[in-house]
């Protein structure tokens, strides 16, 4: 039978146990969520990273789209996720933080996933602050 239906799917894919701890984290927060893959790259000897991020694509249906999120540009993880890339739809996000998976992961299935995406980025941007400097600003300003 056909899947005629297009279900958003997330694939966490990171150097070691990364993945897991990121949905972790994802879990308390927003709750668990169906449709979230990890790949704990590099932490049991006898399973190779092709072969996990084969298992997953397999699991995609045409009409799905998977968004990948990679901890490092040009690491061995994303270069193997590349490889999927030019599909239609898979999408890749590497250097991910935590606000960044949980905008996406929450946006509305309706808009599309390339806008939300864009927009992510940039919202998650702003969560990487030097608070100390943050604070030093704030307290000179309340001192003038």
């Amino acid at each position: 039978m056909e899947n005629n239906n297009k279900v958003r799917k997330f694939l966490i894919a990171t150097h070691g146990t990364f993945a897991g701890g990121v949905k972790s984290s994802l879990d308390i927060i927003i709750g668990a969520m169906a449709n979230v893959f990890l790949i704990e790259a590099y932490t049991n000897e006898n399973v190779a990273i092709e072969d996990q991020i084969a298992d997953v694509m397999n699991s995609i249906h045409e009409n799905d789209e998977v968004i990948v999120f990679c901890d490092i540009l040009g690491g061995s993880v994303t270069n193997q996720v590349l490889q999927h890339a030019l599909k239609t739809n898979v999408h890749m996000v590497s250097g991910f933080n935590l606000p960044l998976l949980i905008e996406i992961m929450m946006a509305d299935t309706e808009t599309p996933i390339e806008e939300v995406i864009a927009d992510a980025i940039e919202n998650a941007k702003e969560q990487m602050t030097y608070v100390n400097k943050l604070l030093t600003t704030q307290k000179d300003q309340q001192d003038d």
